[in-house]
């Protein structure tokens, strides 16, 4: 794995001063979880190499991301609602997929064709989720289409994806990249690879599907507008990360994530001190509009869309908006972008031109 530069390291400076602060912030957590209960578990539809589908999504409640223990990303509050101890037996993760399928059966009429199954952390992370896990989720979900799980990208090995793939399942991983910019990745979000990594993981899924035939890719999920970033260049990252990684063979999606405000996070702190506003909802449209015609399928799904802890605009357009996204989401046509307009636009357009400084937001 590529190393950061050596002064990233040094005590009270760069990651060591990020994750002594994100320590302390979420050391204020006293929220206990059942082991035996997911996290989250819901339907949605997702656009795929198959065209659009219905998924079924569920967020294992493990014990948690192993950076994050460390400290971790400053955006990310997962780890806040994982089980505490750092480990959860094969039977309790069992029986919140149990309860996964239970979910399905009392809301769908068919079982859907696509599972995405992620945690706190890395599901390919063997502390995290042992191999008997994996290889017991792999046989629950043996009558589906597509798998897609999540990993940070050291821990994609293809002996790991071999379960789901020998049963014939197309699989994708999906690497919180969150930018291609190295320096963006270190500094503001404090996540420890290199974009170099990411292509490594890409070489590896690659041979995985080389082996079995079965369907194998990456999705890369990119976060728009870390901390320490102002608007414009947020979405300058996000134009330049979303071309790069679908230049990357074998990553055939890239899922545009705008930041939201998640308890026992650094990006809380900045918040609560006016020191940080979540993306416009209008850049995640510029976005998505400037590259439309990259070679992958290029997506958004903004959570929290139109409340202050979430991507927003002004308050009245939001649900048009959001609407023209998911609607792109669907078609990959930038046209729907034409169809929605609202008079603060033109504040996000003096956003964009006249704002210098991260920490003091031109508009809330």
């Amino acid at each position: 794995m590529s190393e950061p530069d050596p002064e990233v390291y040094e005590r009270g400076r760069g990651m060591d001063a990020h994750n002594a602060t994100m320590r302390e912030i979420r050391a204020r957590n006293d929220a206990s979880y059942d082991p035996r209960e997911p996290t989250r578990v819901w339907l949605d539809e997702d656009n795929t190499p198959d065209g659009v589908v219905r998924s079924l999504t569920v967020i294992l409640n493990t014990g948690g991301c192993r950076w994050a223990r460390a400290g971790g990303c400053t955006m990310c509050g997962y780890v806040a609602e994982s089980v505490e101890g750092g480990t959860v037996a094969h039977d309790a993760l069992m029986a919140q997929v149990e309860k996964s399928l239970a979910h399905e059966r009392d809301n769908a009429d068919d079982p859907a064709e696509q599972v995405k199954i992620y945690t706190s952390g890395s599901f390919l992370d063997e502390r995290e989720v042992p191999a008997s896990v994996r290889e017991g989720i792999a046989e629950a979900f043996a009558d589906r289409d597509r798998m897609v799980v999540e990993s940070l990208p050291d821990f994609v090995d293809r002996e790991k994806l071999a379960p789901f793939l020998e049963r014939g399942l197309a699989t994708d991983v999906a690497v919180g990249l969150e930018t291609a910019t190295d320096r963006v990745r270190r500094d503001c979000v404090n996540k420890y690879f290199a974009f170099a990594d990411f292509e490594d993981a890409c070489a590896e899924v690659r041979a995985a599907d080389a082996e079995h035939d079965a369907g194998a890719g990456v999705k890369a999920y990119l976060l728009m507008k870390p901390p320490f970033l102002t608007e414009p260049e947020a979405v300058e990252d996000m134009v330049r990360s979303v071309r790069r990684c679908a230049g990357v063979e074998g990553c055939h999606t890239v899922s545009m994530n705008p930041t939201n405000v998640q308890r026992h996070t650094m990006v809380e702190e900045l918040y609560h001190d006016g020191g940080y506003r979540p993306p416009w909802l209008w850049s995640v449209c510029a976005v998505l509009e400037r590259t439309a015609d990259a070679d992958a399928i290029v997506v958004s799904d903004p959570v929290g869309a139109g409340s202050d802890r979430g991507p927003h605009n002004c308050g009245d357009c939001e649900e048009r908006v959001q609407a023209a996204i998911k609607d792109f989401d669907r078609r990959q046509d930038p046209a729907v972008f034409e169809q929605v307009s609202c008079e603060c636009e033109r504040t996000w357009a003096a956003v964009m031109e006249r704002e210098r400084s991260y920490g003091m937001p031109l508009a809330r």
